[in-house]
């Protein structure tokens, strides 16, 4: 789909890569940008409508999809890291928390948001989600476990979804420069680089873009003869 005279929402608006996606979305000459985020006064961009939302509370999402019925592309860019493996005492927990906002809230949204898009022509639906969705070495297990989960879910849904012609495109990439990768490093690719990327496979029809090359080497590397999500050695 064309991101001129498009009415887009982004989720996690306030910062990273939502904030980027807000501003490369302005530029590119949307008629609208709705920017959630669970405290309006953290949306400082120019030019957006700020919405509520707490993708995590059922009525901000139910309260925001009547106000934002001419949406025409949903970004589910909201999202949470924790590092630490699974062995570690509070990893239940952990899972639960991270599986709730990356998971559970995309299906949530999902879920509000495809009737409105089928009611507009069809639209997009575009889910930020990680190379970790392929690859897991522990040291943020419960994020990428909650990342493979929503990457399922989001071919699921571009199956669901495409007899309303709904295009679904699924984000991936690795490290960015953001409040969630703080601390750790590593290489990191900018907010604006992944954006411009994400927009251009959006606008070209793909159903995935692979935003960076580590990215593309990992996608590569899953039918090696040792797949890049084993243990790689030297």
């Amino acid at each position: 789909m064309k991101v001129e005279n498009a009415v887009a929402l982004v989720t996690g608006a306030n910062r990273g890569i939502g904030l980027a996606f807000a501003r490369e979305l302005l530029a590119r000459g949307a008629r609208k940008v709705y920017a959630g985020a669970r405290d309006t006064a953290t949306i400082t961009q120019a030019g957006v409508q700020a919405v509520r939302l707490d993708v995590n509370h059922p009525d901000d999402v139910t309260a925001t999809a009547a106000l934002a019925s001419d949406v025409t592309l949903v970004i589910n860019n909201a999202g949470i890291a924790q590092p630490g493996g699974f062995l570690l005492p509070d990893s239940e927990n952990v899972a639960r928390r991270l599986f709730e906002t990356n998971f559970f809230a995309v299906l949530r949204m999902s879920k509000a948001f495809a009737p409105i898009l089928k009611a507009n022509g069809g639209g997009a639906l575009l889910n930020v989600l990680s190379v970790a969705s392929w690859v897991n070495g522990g040291e943020l297990a419960a994020y990428s476990a909650s990342k493979s989960a929503a990457w399922s879910l989001t071919n699921a849904l571009r199956n669901e979804l495409a007899a309303q012609k709904t295009q679904v495109l699924a984000l991936h990439m690795g490290y960015v420069d953001t409040d969630l990768t703080h601390g750790f490093d590593v290489p990191k690719s900018s907010p604006g680089e992944i954006v411009k990327r994400a927009l251009d496979g959006l606008e070209s029809g793909l159903d995935e873009v692979l935003a960076d090359e580590v990215t593309v080497q990992v996608k590569q590397g899953m039918t090696a003869a040792r797949p890049s999500y084993l243990p790689q050695t030297a």
